[in-house]
């Protein structure tokens, strides 16, 4: 199966809706500090050393160049230090558990119990199956990890296979595009779909000034009006930065195939409604400005 077989926009329509955000309710969990606190990890470094944790004991510069987006200054403060605290597969342990807190808090026993949960979690690990490795480090790292027993669990680690498997395709599909991490994140809040900087500055670690100057150089290229909103030239970028990252992407979709995809895409949409009506995030995380 190729990709044009699949409805036009069905993976990443699916990814966005049922797939990243499951995945990242952890990263806004109460319960994820509070595990990482009894190992005396806390505040921005809890959410980092748990993504990181994967990769083994890294530095800054690592850390960096996977997430793309993160100030090495920022991460400086936090690592390689936060492993004197706790060994990497402490923090994944910790995680897990904060995982399974975090998803039965904002879903409940029930739905976890449920056969459409469990029939999430084995379409999402199959399409796990087409994944690929090469060039794609936070995917490969969490690739290695154990797959959990529990379905809720499980359909987790799936959404984060697949979460950092489209994230790895989407960083070189930003190099080609000539974005860099600051430039990248304020074309995105310019859609109206990225974090507002207020949370770029609270959890990527850019200045207020470094946001500025990075909204300044989109300005010189024509990707961004005085205003703050992206030209026709910023708007077409994106979307064909996305389209890029789309096609990096492509595979475990095609292995899921057209009706198994749409299944997950309900299956898991559902799921990220009531973690979203729980209050799985904050409602000031996303937006312009």
């Amino acid at each position: 199966m190729t990709l044009s077989t699949l409805p036009p926009f069905a993976a990443r329509r699916c990814w966005h809706a049922a797939i990243n955000p499951l995945h990242a309710t952890i990263y806004f969990s109460p319960d994820l500090a509070r595990e990482l606190a009894l190992l005396g990890i806390e505040g921005s470094a809890a959410p980092l050393s748990s993504r990181s944790a994967a990769l083994g004991a890294v530095g800054p510069g690592t850390v960096a160049a996977a997430f793309y987006n993160y100030s090495h200054a920022h991460l400086a403060q936090f690592l390689p230090a936060v492993w004197q605290k706790a060994d990497p597969e402490q923090v994944l342990a910790a995680r897990l558990r904060a995982v399974d807190a975090t998803l039965t808090r904002l879903l409940g026993a029930e739905v976890l119990a449920s056969p459409e949960l469990a029939e999430a979690a084995d379409l999402a690990m199959r399409a796990t199956e087409g994944c690929t490795r090469h060039g794609r480090p936070l995917y490969s790292a969490h690739a290695d990890l154990p797959v959990p027993e529990a379905a809720h669990l499980r359909l987790w680690h799936a959404t984060t296979l697949l979460r950092e498997h489209r994230g790895d395709g989407h960083l070189a599909a930003l190099l080609i595009a000539g974005l860099d991490p600051v430039e990248a994140l304020i074309s995105h809040n310019a859609t109206g779909h990225g974090m507002t900087s207020k949370w770029l500055r609270a959890t990527r670690g850019w200045s207020a000034a470094d946001l500025a100057a990075a909204a300044d150089r989109l300005r010189g290229r024509g990707l961004l009006d005085a205003e703050n909103e992206l030209t026709e030239a910023g708007t077409a970028l994106r979307e064909q930065l996305e389209a890029d990252t789309d096609r990096l992407d492509a595979a475990p979709y095609e292995h899921l195939g057209a009706a198994d995809l749409a299944r997950l895409h309900e299956l898991g949409g559902a799921l990220v409604v009531r973690a979203l009506r729980a209050g799985a995030f904050p409602a000031d995380l996303t937006g312009k400005g």
